[in-house]
């Protein structure tokens, strides 16, 4: 009986530390940061520059940037290749994902610069984005402008999409310049050398400013 007595104030104690310890590395991670890295469950938030090595959405952690988020996984120096490949077949491409359709609150917010040789994150981008292997396997919004040497692949974007060889969306508001640039929910001007969307497949110049009555995935 004294033992219990003992025992019971020494474990409510610990829990006591345990929950004030956890408080404290919760706190600690939502500090901002001049520099930070992914994947890491201590960052955040990131007022300067985060450094994404590795992608792994198993155990992702959201993280707002307001700054410049750089990617530097070397998938994204072999995926090109691929892609390329199947560049004829790029009307068939689909940007269906693992995850499904992602909540913005489970999403990466950078509020600036997205510069990556892939990104393999969940992602909202309000600024420029320039991907080398644009956005794979992933949920990707970008506000504002993206630009890719090869390819970028959105599920929705809002502003001007330029890429050399192709730019497919789901859902596109703005300006797309590409060879190849495909949207069904489009409104806004393609500019390229083959151009789809929900309304019309055109050459050169394709165009719909009216909202479309059933918006198919791709």
């Amino acid at each position: 009986m004294k033992a219990q007595f003992f025992l019971i104030p020494i474990l409510l104690l610990s829990s006591l530390f345990y929950a004030s310890d956890t408080i404290k590395i919760d706190s600690d991670s939502l500090k901002p940061r001049v520099f930070g890295f992914s994947p890491s469950e201590n960052t955040r938030n990131v007022n300067g520059v985060l450094f994404k090595y590795f992608d792994h959405v198993d155990t992702f952690t959201p993280k707002k940037v307001n700054g410049l988020g750089i990617g530097v996984s070397p998938l994204g120096l072999f995926l090109p290749v691929l892609l390329f490949v199947h560049l004829p077949d790029a009307n068939g491409w689909n940007l269906n994902n693992d995850y499904g359709i992602i909540p913005e609150n489970k999403m990466n917010k950078i509020n600036g610069v997205q510069l990556s040789l892939i990104n393999m994150e969940p992602t909202v981008t309000n600024g420029l984005e320039i991907n080398i292997s644009s956005n794979i396997n992933t949920y990707a919004i970008t506000n504002g402008m993206a630009v890719s040497p090869l390819y970028n692949l959105h599920h929705e974007i809002k502003g001007i999409s330029v890429a050399p060889f192709a730019n497919v969306g789901q859902k596109c508001r703005g300006l797309q310049i590409g060879l190849y640039n495909s949207c069904k929910d489009f409104r806004g001007i393609q500019i390229g050398g083959w151009n789809e969307n929900g309304k019309r497949k055109l050459p050169f110049i394709n165009w719909n400013f009216k909202k479309q009555k059933n918006n198919e995935q791709l």
